[in-house]
């Protein structure tokens, strides 16, 4: 087994405990805050089923000065309104959040990394 295909394993397992949050999170979290009438339109775009969920967790995981950039630039609709999630939402939602968010970004950089380093031969056949 070569290291490419160790660390390739590891990216996935960290890949599968992500979407398992992702699911969780949704769950717990976001179905609350769709049901919710003050903060249903404040979750930003939706682009595919399922994509308000990263955005919730995104308002809920960056930081507040982060958040404040994003939803002041010209693309703001597409963000979610994070200072009216904050309140809305428990310090476990928070901690579910700021892990689910880190550890999909991560793992999803770690595995776009180890392909590309693949591609231009770092690990050796």
């Amino acid at each position: 087994m070569t290291l490419f295909s160790q660390l390739l394993g590891i990216g996935m397992l960290f890949v599968f405990f992500a979407l398992i949050l992702y699911v969780v999170f949704g769950q717990i979290t976001v179905k609350k805050l769709r049901k919710n009438p003050e903060t249903k339109e404040s979750l930003g775009i939706e682009f595919a089923s399922g994509w308000d969920i990263l955005n919730v967790a995104q308002a809920l995981a960056l930081p507040k000065s982060w958040c404040r950039k994003l939803e002041s630039s010209p693309l703001s609709g597409l963000y979610a309104k994070s200072e009216l999630l904050r309140q809305n939402t428990s310090s476990f939602d928070k901690a579910l959040a700021f892990i689910f968010y880190w550890l999909f970004t991560i793992s999803g950089f770690f595995m776009i990394l180890l392909v590309v380093l693949n591609s231009i031969g770092v690990f050796p056949e």
